[in-house]
């Protein structure tokens, strides 16, 4: 792997917001918000906020257990990295993976139609993908997370689009994509990265803790946005620098 540049969390999180930007969470104001979220001004720090609030309506959870020291960069993928990508450990995955999360064996799972048929709709959605994948070039951007440049890495966003690449060709996922990963030495800490009993219980107290998720409310105006950021630091906002 490759370390090209950093990539501050703003940017993250709208490359996140970006992609799925087309669930339901934002049916009802999707038309208001959406230049923000398909143009975003990252030097305009109420926009940043206005698109962490609608991040947040889907991936607060998420984006507080990762660690506080994570930094963010751009990176390229080489062929050595391939078989250490590891699937995000939830939903539908579980049944598809069969409980081994690891990338290049899922694909050959789904070649073999070694899958639990609760997951065909899924399935054909991501030969669908991979189809698509053979006859135009993808450019949008896939999100990793690990501990360092060597140790085994977790797809935070963009599951379907890697199991499709790698359904069509491996040089899809190595060429086309924008790959951003998030490292940090404590990054086992994070039950997205390692789920265990100790990264559970950790998950489960922090969902407690930020009940209701008041991160999610939409600042009403640029000046409440500047008095809140003042006043009150974000919890699990991620440290750049």
């Amino acid at each position: 792997m490759k370390r090209i540049g950093r990539v501050l969390e703003a940017e993250v999180v709208a490359e996140f917001l970006r992609n799925e930007y087309f669930k339901p969470e934002y049916d009802r104001d999707r038309d208001r918000f959406s230049a923000l979220v398909r143009d975003p001004d990252l030097a305009n720090e109420f926009e940043n906020r206005t698109r962490k609030a609608l991040f947040y309506r889907r991936r607060s959870t998420m984006w507080r257990e990762l660690p506080a020291d994570t930094q963010w960069w751009e990176v390229s993928l080489e062929p050595a990295d391939l078989p250490k990508l590891q699937i995000f450990p939830r939903a539908h995955w579980c049944r598809i993976t069969g409980g081994d999360y690891n990338l290049l064996r899922t694909v050959e799972r789904i070649r073999q139609g070694e899958i639990d048929r609760r997951c065909s709709e899924k399935i054909a959605d991501i030969k669908a993908l991979s189809q698509r994948f053979s006859q135009a070039v993808d450019r949008s951007t896939l999100l990793l997370i690990g501990i360092d440049d060597r140790q085994p890495f977790r797809i935070l966003e963009g599951n379907h689009r890697m199991a499709a690449a790698f359904l069509n060709d491996p040089e899809t996922l190595l060429d086309q994509f924008r790959v951003v990963c998030g490292f940090s030495p404590r990054m086992r800490q994070c039950c997205w990265y390692d789920t265990n009993l100790f990264t559970l219980a950790r998950y489960l107290r922090s969902r407690i803790q930020y009940l209701p998720n008041q991160d999610a409310r939409m600042p009403a105006s640029r000046d409440e946005t500047e008095t809140r950021h003042r006043q009150q630091p974000e919890p699990g906002n991620l440290v750049i620098g």
